[in-house]
């Protein structure tokens, strides 16, 4: 017989050591796959911080040291920095998956898969700086991916509009260069590794994609002007640097989407 949904995820996204998340994460979207889940009126209510572990300390983005990856810690520090945000995007994945209700079971079901991509593409970086001698909470961190998820936490396109479509897009543009400087210190491992988040992580973008059109399609609201408006209003950039644009295009940026974003940056 199916048990209730959204109290598995809730718990999920409480839960406070890392081990126990992932685990929950990955069993939450087998037994979903599996049929052995049901929807549910359940109650929903903010939250206004997702479970994480003691460490790493959360300091304001601008406090993180900044290290060059060359030198003795920059390296872990760079991975350590990239799992940080894999372990916030396993929390905005299953908070997507359980907050909005009125979305179908096939919303569900993307950021269930999404939320468990997520916790692989952790656990491979986790793996990878216990090589290196480090473990995650050694270096200190910002809070800022989740703080953008309790901004949009009211609606649905927003949070498509903000989170896949311009946090996670951003990962897709910085991609290139974060492998080009870990491949100059020949940590091709990780370069590797790399490869994998970026695959998937081009998936994930293009899900954000498919839900923001949908939505905006049943709204009858014209995409790029609303992203614009949603950009403004919430003081938000596209991106700062160069766009990766053969990953957008895969994850679903229409070639008028290219241009514009190329146009707002000029």
């Amino acid at each position: 017989m199916p048990t209730a949904l959204y109290p598995r995820i809730q718990a999920a996204l409480l839960c406070s050591d890392v081990t126990d998340k992932l685990a929950a994460t990955e069993v939450i979207h087998a037994a979903w796959q599996r049929g052995e889940l049901q929807r549910e009126d359940a109650p929903l209510t903010r939250l206004p911080m997702a479970g994480h572990p003691e460490r790493p300390e959360l300091v304001h983005a601008t406090k993180v040291p900044r290290r060059r990856p060359g030198s003795p810690q920059g390296q872990p520090a760079m991975l350590h920095a990239i799992a940080h945000i894999e372990f916030n995007a396993v929390n905005l994945a299953l908070d997507a998956a359980w907050r909005f209700r009125e979305m179908p079971d096939d919303f569900v079901s993307d950021w269930l898969r999404i939320a468990a991509e997520e916790a692989g593409h952790f656990r491979l970086l986790q793996g990878r700086l216990q090589q290196l001698g480090y473990s995650y909470g050694d270096f200190p961190a910002h809070n800022g991916l989740w703080e953008i998820c309790h901004v949009t936490d009211h609606d649905v396109l927003v949070r498509m509009a903000l989170v896949p479509r311009v946090l996670e897009a951003r990962g897709l543009d910085a991609s290139p260069e974060l492998q080009r400087k870990l491949a100059n210190i020949g940590d091709e491992a990780s370069v590797a590794i790399l490869d994998i988040i970026l695959r998937d992580e081009i998936g994930h973008v293009q899900v954000g994609n498919h839900w923001f059109h949908h939505l905006c399609r049943q709204r009858a609201l014209e995409p790029m002007a609303t992203f614009s408006r949603l950009l403004a209003e919430y003081d938000l950039t596209a991106h700062r640097g160069s766009y990766n644009i053969d990953a957008r295009r895969q994850a679903g940026f229409s070639e008028a989407e290219l241009q514009w974003l190329q146009q707002a940056k000029d």
